[in-house]
């Protein structure tokens, strides 16, 4: 690992999460982050299925549109998850001029903070991470701990 990042837990409840990009990289993370009761904003010309469906359900507010260096006003963390090198770079840059944590999924050198895999329980959070060099090991390691939970507690796994 490159430069290895510390693994911090953080009250996330009540924070105001921007997700700019509406595919399924990013409903995968709005699904994991809705877990810690926060409030997200999703910015995009389009939404997954997924997400449309988080939206009509009040589960996350989304604005069908392009991004805008205004939509980080007031947000405490933000993702960006397009599908252009061009935005995602744009948003770091805002956030980092802002003092805002960005994560940038598809360049790990824009990341103030990596987004792991989470495996949780009533009674466990575990968050898994390889600083986005080996995503496939994280993967096997989060279905290993996965089996684990659920011979110990089955019905009581929230995959990732």
């Amino acid at each position: 690992m490159e430069k290895p990042y510390f693994p911090m837990f953080i009250d996330l409840s009540g924070k105001k999460i921007l997700m700019v990009g509406g595919g399924s990289i990013a409903l995968r993370r709005v699904r994991t982050l809705l877990k810690f009761r926060v409030d997200i904003l999703v910015v995009a010309p389009e939404l997954c299925g997924g997400l449309a469906k988080l939206a009509q359900e009040g589960k996350i507010r989304a604005e069908h549109r392009e991004y805008r260096d205004s939509d980080t006003e007031e947000t405490d963390i933000v993702l960006a998850a397009t599908d252009s090198s061009e935005v995602n770079r744009h948003v770091w840059e805002v956030c980092r001029k802002a003092g805002i944590p960005v994560n940038v999924a598809d360049d790990r050198n824009l990341c103030d903070f990596y987004f792991p895999s989470v495996v949780m329980n009533e009674e466990v959070v575990i968050g898994i991470n390889s600083g986005g060099s080996d995503p496939g090991k994280v993967k096997e390691t989060r279905q290993k701990i996965e089996k684990l939970f659920s011979v110990s507690s089955p019905g009581k796994v929230f995959p990732a």
